[in-house]
């Protein structure tokens, strides 16, 4: 029998859960460090079960009841077949289970579960829609360094590449390279040792300097209408006819409001809900299916 339905939202750089009843009535929330699958099966079932433990402590419940749980996830990675069969294996015990891209939770959450298109802009990027008859159309999320345009990393990565050419006096620099620098050690050799580290969600972590100084620096301001572009060529990609309503989503998508082109900027609604609340949609989704 199940008694809670969880959802969640794991990407990049952090984890969201939400927890309901079985009929579908928000209990609890909370939060944890990354669940990306790139960042290891065992890490990401960690990460995600920490948080839903959290959970149920906050309702009082001391430790998960999986045998009465149904889960939904949306998480970062899922791309990768071979990753999300992996995932689905190691399940420590969930009595149902609905798995899916962070993307496509996301879209379910934005719309309702109904017919529209998201571009979802956080450590990464995808666009994803459902159009009317039901049919589902993915855009990007082909994941950093190769694709993920106008997410945080991708915006990080150009961010890294011109504070190289301030260290090296090929080009001048200014608050947000001198910012840059500083978050990244400060010196050349400092940079090199962050940049030996650095993974997706590091350099997104630079996406804020971009933001803050798209107004005032020439370069930064750069980086964000090639991004606003970026974006606007996704939600063409998604929906040709410009029929469908468009959210913009996650952690910089409100941000990235200001760079979009017009006519795309004239497109977009408020998303209705979050990631993490399209997850609970999708498992209630999969119940109904399996009681038919």
């Amino acid at each position: 029998m199940t008694d809670y339905l969880i959802g969640v939202d794991g990407g990049g750089t952090g984890t969201r859960v939400r927890l309901a009843r079985a009929d579908g009535a928000d209990i609890a929330q909370a939060s944890g460090g990354p669940s990306a699958l790139s960042r290891g099966i065992d890490n990401a079932w960690t990460t995600i079960n920490g948080a839903i433990a959290e959970a149920f402590a906050a309702i009082g419940i001391d430790h998960i009841p999986m045998h009465a749980c149904a889960i939904g996830l949306g998480l970062a990675g899922v791309h990768n077949k071979e990753w999300a069969a992996q995932f689905v294996a190691a399940n420590p015990g969930y009595a149902a289970l609905a798995l899916d891209t962070d993307g496509f939770t996301t879209l379910m959450g934005a719309h309702g579960g109904q017919p529209g298109a998201i571009v979802a802009i956080g450590t990464g990027s995808v666009g994803e829609a459902m159009l009317a008859d039901g049919a589902k159309v993915e855009v990007g999320g082909w994941g950093f360094p190769a694709g993920d345009e106008a997410s945080g990393a991708w915006m990080g990565l150009r961010a890294l590449n011109h504070i190289e050419q301030v260290l090296d006096g090929r080009v001048e620099g200014r608050a947000f390279a001198r910012e840059v620098v500083a978050f990244c050690g400060g010196s050349r050799d400092a940079v090199q040792v962050w940049l030996g580290k650095a993974n997706p969600a590091a350099y997104a972590g630079l996406a804020r300097f971009v933001v803050a100084h798209g107004v005032t620096d020439p370069v930064a301001r750069t980086i964000l209408e090639h991004a606003g572009r970026e974006v606007a060529s996704i939600a063409d990609a998604l929906d040709r006819s410009h029929s469908l309503p468009l959210a913009l989503c996650g952690g910089l998508g409100d941000a990235l409001r200001a760079w979009l082109p017009p006519e795309t900027l004239a497109r977009c609604v408020p998303a209705q809900g979050d990631s993490a609340a399209g997850a609970l949609r999708m498992i209630q989704r999969h119940l109904q299916g399996a009681a038919q």
